[in-house]
């Protein structure tokens, strides 16, 4: 933990320190060596909170994004039970921001327990398994849904360039139902995509992790680089693309939003 408290005051860990857990308020001693992150334990060796990790560097510099009174905000839910998230953003937003695998039981437990709720992963160590293919046009132009595109697979070289059949040249089929046709190259339409251009691109994930596809809470990915990738559906076809963000603007919106729904709509 970064935080415990110490005569009743939130503090950080600090050489022989003593303190107390904000969440089950048992001893904590403060470990402040020279290889891991100072930071406060039990004294009995077992963390209060089973959902809690151990917290790397990447984990403390998202939470100093936030003010401090934000950061390892204890939760009770109605019926007693008691979690710290990583972040409570201002607005009322928890974050989670997760280093590890999780199991899908404990990410369902997760988004149970805190509802408005946003996930950042470390994506750095996988990045080489995540290509961010070609641009998408926002969902809700008029452009899109007159659009079915190919699923963007690693080493498909047309569908990760782009590839698409017209709904418009093959009545009477929607998006769910439509399967061949006339194929065109996004090369035909790169000027239009362009001008209603959001974010959106496809994908291709080398051995993903299958959970956080099927989470109901937005998930944020942080590759280390200026923009985040969100994980969404596309449209009804379930087509799966990701929406580039800038971290610096993600920052700023979670600062005011109060519902981690509303955060860069379509």
């Amino acid at each position: 933990m970064q935080y415990a408290l110490v005569d009743g005051a939130r503090r950080e860990a600090f050489p022989k320190g003593k303190g107390t857990c904000a969440t089950c308020r048992n001893a904590t001693l403060a470990k402040c060596g020279e290889r891991k992150l100072h930071h406060w334990a039990h004294r009995s060796l077992k963390d209060c909170d089973p959902w809690w990790e151990n917290e790397t560097d990447w984990h403390r510099a998202w939470k100093a994004h936030y003010p401090e009174e934000c950061r390892e905000v204890v939760h009770v839910a109605p019926d007693g039970e008691v979690h710290r998230s990583d972040v409570r953003a201002p607005g009322g937003i928890y974050i989670e921001v997760q280093h590890s695998h999780m199991p899908e039981p404990e990410l369902r437990s997760r988004e149970t327990f805190y509802g408005n709720l946003i996930w950042i992963l470390d994506g750095r160590s996988w990045r080489k398994n995540f290509d961010v293919c070609h641009a998408l046009p926002n969902p809700r132009s008029p452009m899109a849904a007159d659009l079915v595109w190919f699923q963007a697979k690693r080493g498909y070289h047309g569908s990760n360039n782009g590839m698409f059949l017209r709904l418009s040249e093959n009545p009477p089929h929607t998006k769910t139902t439509l399967r061949g046709g006339e194929i065109h190259s996004l090369r035909s339409i790169a000027a239009e995509v362009q001008a209603n251009y959001s974010g959106h691109h496809q994908f291709a994930w080398t051995r993903p992790h299958e959970a956080w596809l099927e989470a109901g809470c937005p998930v944020y990915i942080d590759f280390g680089e200026p923009f985040m990738a969100r994980l969404q559906s596309y449209d009804e076809t379930g087509l799966r693309c990701v929406r580039m963000v800038r971290r610096d603007e993600f920052i700023q919106a979670t600062m005011t939003a109060s519902r981690a729904v509303d955060l860069f709509p379509d």
